[in-house]
């Protein structure tokens, strides 16, 4: 079934491959994972852009998201395929909003973000499973992406020095 679903998508096709994740969506095991970690050379080549440009990045790659995932969604015939991962992209963007990135507060960061986007607590399950759509598709890992940015920057709040551990 899995393979049906591929099939209707291209990554010559502009679309499907951000959707995709550039290719990293594709992986057979834990895509999502993948996907996010997808991110993590776009957030480095961000590292040192002002705080402003990473706010309109985000923004930017959070809006075009709900096309992106949409559409090929919409290509593929089923609501928010595994392997469609650009929501991921984006939650990550969001996790690291105002956080100084560093090779510490990177992995914590990621796996703060994998954790909410895979339990999917409060409100981030219902809009999961209610709001369908591109809008849906990346709805819930934006959320994801503002628990993990809120519980990085309580950690570096409360323990200054937790984060500096790598």
């Amino acid at each position: 079934m899995q393979a049906e679903y591929r099939a209707r998508v291209s990554m010559k096709n502009p679309v499907h491959f951000l959707a995709l994740g550039f290719g990293s969506g594709l992986i057979p095991v834990m895509p999502g994972t993948f996907g996010s970690l997808a991110a993590i050379p776009l957030l480095l080549a961000c590292m040192y852009v002002s705080s402003v440009s990473f706010i309109a990045l985000t923004l930017i790659f959070s809006v075009i998201g709900i096309y992106l995932c949409g559409k090929t969604a919409d290509d593929m015939q089923v609501h928010d395929h595994g392997s469609i991962v650009w929501d991921e992209i984006a939650g990550m963007f969001v996790t690291f909003l105002f956080v100084p990135l560093s090779a510490s507060t990177l992995l914590v960061g990621f796996l703060l973000f994998r954790v909410f986007d895979i339990l999917k607590p409060w409100p981030i399950g219902v809009i999961d499973k209610r709001l369908h759509g591109g809008t849906g598709i990346m709805l819930d890992d934006i959320l994801a992406g503002a628990m993990a940015c809120g519980c990085l920057h309580l950690l570096m709040v409360l323990w200054p020095n937790s984060l500096s551990f790598l």
